[in-house]
């Protein structure tokens, strides 16, 4: 097996969203080619309701696909077809845009106050940009959990992976999405499809992604004492870490473990043109999108 060197790393960026919801953006609103076919990924963990209470209000989305993922405390969401439901810890929700459609998604902690979670946005060809809206809602019991000897977990969020697979499908980019923890000291070795592109986001612990067979972290560089100095990075809490080519991907957990996303998906390598919450392949396109928005015709009848 060939290990995926890592080609960056970098720190999830403090950035406020919704009604002022105080969030950590892994990517997003750069450069759509990057990791092809995903196109923004936010980890909206807090322990503190005031930073997250006044939730997404009702905001339109099309040509995308977003999954969001709850660690901790719930999320309520109703949109403009007449669906509403809750997401608890553990669960999974899909929610195709496709040719449009107004939704608000409204975080609630727990008994401790705490709101965890992810939400990563997935491009959608052009052939299925103006696709029929609609959801697929998947509960924390559905989701199958490897366990290992050495005691590495691994839960399935979307896609197949050591001879389990996860009960959503028909998604565009066709991703794998994994749960992975390692527990401390271990080393351990996750195949990832050759063709397509991939990332870890690390939430918990620390750890170091291989470049090759012998453990070695991000080679930085930072000035100490004025003068420049390389360094190995340990990828810790809210690290994204990018990976090149390869057919695998290689962690030594530090002395805490590692849990991280392993997260992979088929490149579309199609134009994007980009505003907001939605994602069209030209910018008449995305034009039309908003004075749809403005007179009236957003939504489009049910096929």
């Amino acid at each position: 097996m060939s290990v995926r060197p890592v080609k960056s790393t970098n720190l999830g960026q403090p950035t406020i969203e919704g009604a002022g919801v105080e969030l950590y953006r892994a990517f997003g609103f750069s450069n759509p080619s990057a990791l092809d076919p995903f196109l923004l990924f936010d980890d909206f963990r807090n322990d503190n309701p005031a930073a997250f209470q006044k939730g997404f209000p009702w905001h339109p989305h099309r040509g995308i696909e977003t999954i969001t993922y709850v660690l901790a405390g719930s999320v309520t969401h109703d949109d403009s077809l007449g669906n509403s439901g809750e997401l608890k810890s553990g669960d999974i929700q899909l929610m195709t845009s496709g040719s449009g459609i107004l939704h608000q998604e409204m975080p609630k902690g727990n008994a401790k106050g705490q709101m965890h979670g992810f939400q990563l946005w997935a491009n959608l060809p052009r052939d299925l940009k103006m696709t029929a809206p609609r959801y697929q809602d998947v509960s924390a019991a559905e989701l199958p959990e490897i366990v290992e000897d050495d005691g590495t977990r691994v839960k399935v969020i979307i896609g197949s992976f050591w001879g389990k697979s996860s009960p959503i499908d028909g998604i565009a980019a066709d991703p794998q999405y994994l749960d992975i923890y390692v527990p401390p000291g271990v080393r351990k070795t996750f195949p990832v499809d050759t063709y397509r592109k991939a990332f870890a986001y690390v939430f918990d612990g620390e750890g170091v992604f291989d470049y090759a067979s012998a453990p070695r972290g991000v080679l930085t560089e930072k000035e100490v004492a004025g003068e420049e100095v390389n360094i190995r990075d340990m990828s810790g809490n809210r690290s994204l870490v990018n990976f090149d080519t390869g057919d695998s991907v290689t962690v030594q957990a530090g002395e805490k473990g590692v849990r991280f996303l392993l997260i992979s998906g088929k490149p579309i390598e199609e134009p994007v043109a980009w505003h907001g919450p939605i994602v069209m392949n030209t910018r008449k396109e995305l034009q039309q999108a908003f004075e749809e928005l403005q007179n009236g015709t957003f939504i489009k009848p049910a096929h």
